[in-house]
């Protein structure tokens, strides 16, 4: 074997058994990638098949896997995922962590994500992806004949496994990790907002799994908890996924909000204005966020008291997030503003996701709901929030901390042309089809007849769609055309927080020496009240840092291996599955793992060169 080739196997393997949280977030970033690319594909054929009156591109049948797989993918594959990449590559460096509270979870979560978001997948392979619509409303999902609904309820309970894990290890860390002097109140609002995301996480996804669960037992064992003939309850179902859904908005885009209020501060040179109110802001819309999950249940027969209720507390949400939006034009308000593509993308979505609000506001009041639910005007507003607030938040901390993870900048004339195209494809996309309806187009068909005054608005949607892939192809592009920009790579913003004090990209342990936090925007603090650099919190010693391990990838294997054995209720391989996860955990709990040091000697030639 030549040596090309062995470092090669050793880099392949490196990354396979990695504990690290910065590649374990650019693992998170790259399977996030490509589910968002799947799911896109996704989108743009069912846009094909709606582009005229009467279309015959797709099947009715195929229609229906396209909507559900790509509804499932987009929010749970793509969205989070994407986030988590963030997530973990940023929140230790923001608070002087040398890595998360628990490496080897945390690698853990990322494979049982992959491995559960893969075996979803599995499904367009072996007679049809699930068609029952991404939110899996029973009847329809319980009665759903094939495999495909199966697939997808082991597929999301072992890629929810992952991140449910995740969270847990980033309100751990969050409370236990941060440097010397960082209180609470000095935390970067992107970690502010992420650790408040976690908490949601961790009250909201055992809903979702409860339910999950439920079905499958229905589904595969015969258990009768929806079956109304047998005395069960198919509101049921609704409740449990919106208890978990609601919430799961707000989990999406809390730590979108924290990369805006990173990324306006500083091409506005300012600091955040009102960084109180936004963090209690933040923690209130977390509160509030699990008060509100039956407004999607307004046309199930609640009673106009539940109705009320949930209307006036959905309303009640919009504050704090007004007060968010008018904190981020008040922090731009006389600032010296630079037009990066990141704060573009940030700029852009100030005004795109208020109309995504105010949307969700009309659909609030729940005698107007009756009206909206069902049609195209819920599919506008959804996109206008988790478009115009996540994917915008997204694209900009993409742009914002690309140097610090990856060692270069992404092209700036390419970036903008990437906004511009992409900001003008969404609003073409998703602007007509509050118009579409409030004329009565029904979401979730396949088809709608010639005269019904829907295709010019549908053609002109259809239009859009293409305009965002022809902008998402100039990004992917610009990632590998742009590895020349080099220069000025650890603060090439002029940063606040602690994450542009270390190389670009950062060393294996992060901080020779754990930094002293003396304020809010603490590396602002001391380059330009201070002499320039980050005072230590302790002497320079050997580091500790966990060993590398493959175990997480054999846990998720063995639950995946489970997952088709109950799938197709084989269970022999159950018991293999089972037993393989299993027999990895004992090896983990028996196998003394000490991890390793990293000498002082290593760490001061480290930082003599650079």
């Amino acid at each position: 074997m030549s040596t090309a080739q062995t470092g090669s196997k050793n880099v392949i393997w490196d990354w396979l058994t990695t504990v690290d949280h910065k590649k374990i977030g650019i693992l998170y970033l790259a399977g996030g990638a490509f589910f968002f690319v799947l799911g896109g594909i996704e989108a743009i054929l069912m846009r094909i098949q709606l582009m005229f009156p009467e279309f015959t591109f797709l099947g009715a049948q195929t229609f229906n896997e396209l909507l559900t797989m790509h509804g499932t993918t987009m929010i749970f594959l793509a969205a989070m995922p994407l986030l988590f990449g963030f997530m973990n590559f940023i929140i230790p460096l923001q608070i002087g962590a040398r890595d998360v509270a628990f490496p080897f979870l945390n690698a853990l979560g990322f494979w049982l994500f992959l491995f559960g978001g893969l075996l979803l997948n599995v499904s367009w392979f072996t007679g049809g992806a699930p068609d029952a619509g991404w939110t899996a409303y029973v009847p329809l999902s319980s009665e759903s004949a094939g495999q495909g609904l199966d697939y997808y309820l082991l597929g999301l309970q072992v890629s929810g496994l992952g991140t449910l894990i995740g969270g847990i290890n980033f309100l751990v860390t969050v409370i236990n990790m941060r440097a010397p002097g960082m209180s609470m109140m000095r935390m970067p609002l992107f970690t502010w907002s992420s650790f408040v995301a976690s908490m949601l996480i961790l009250f909201a996804f055992p809903a979702l799994t409860i339910g999950l669960l439920l079905l499958m037992l229905e589904r595969l064992f015969g258990g009768q908890f929806f079956a109304v003939d047998f005395g069960g309850n198919v509101i049921i179902w609704q409740h449990l996924f919106w208890i978990f859904g609601h919430p799961e908005v707000y989990i999406l885009i809390l730590p979108a909000f924290g990369i805006f209020s990173e990324v306006i501060p500083t091409f506005a040179k300012k600091r955040l204005f009102g960084y109180s109110a936004m963090v209690f802001a933040t923690l209130i819309i977390g509160f509030l966020g699990f008060m509100v999950w039956a407004h999607h249940m307004f046309t199930v027969g609640m009673g106009p008291v539940a109705n009320a209720i949930f209307a006036v507390a959905t309303m009640a949400i919009a504050v704090p997030t007004g007060i968010k939006i008018f904190n981020w034009l008040l922090t731009l308000w006389g600032g010296r503003i630079r037009f990066t593509t990141a704060n573009l993308w940030a700029l852009g979505f100030i005004p795109s996701f208020v109309m995504g609000g105010v949307t969700g506001v009309m659909l609030a009041v729940s005698a107007a709901n009756y009206q909206f639910h069902d049609t195209y005007f819920v599919v506008a507003h959804f996109h206008y929030v988790i478009i115009g607030g996540v994917v915008f938040g997204l694209f900009a901390g993409a742009y914002f901390w690309w140097p610090k993870m990856f060692g270069y900048r992404l092209n700036e004339t390419m970036g903008k042309w990437f906004f511009w195209l992409f900001l003008i494809g969404f609003h073409l996309t998703f602007f007509v089809q509050h118009f579409l309806g409030l004329l009565g187009m029904q979401r979730r068909v396949a088809s709608y007849l010639e005269g019904q005054g829907f295709g010019d608005m549908n053609f002109v949607s259809t239009m859009g769609a293409f305009l965002m892939s022809i902008a998402f192809i100039i990004f992917l592009i610009s990632i590998f055309t742009s590895k020349k920009n080099t220069e000025n790579v650890n603060d090439p913003w002029d940063g606040r927080s602690l994450e542009w004090t270390t190389t670009s990209p950062p060393l294996h342990y992060n901080y020779p020496q754990t930094p002293l936090v003396r304020g809010l925007d603490a590396f602002w603090l001391e380059k330009y009240e201070g002499d320039g650099r980050m005072k230590a919190a302790e002497p320079l010693d050997d580091i500790h840092m966990p060993n590398p391990t493959i175990l997480p990838i054999v846990i998720s294997l063995g639950l995946t291996i489970a997952s088709f054995g109950f799938i197709y209720l084989v269970y022999w391989l159950i018991f293999v599955g089972l037993g393989i996860t299993f027999g990895a955990m004992f090896i983990r709990s028996v196998k003394e793992d000490h991890g390793h040091h990293i000498p002082v000697d290593e760490i001061k030639r480290d930082l003599e060169e650079g």
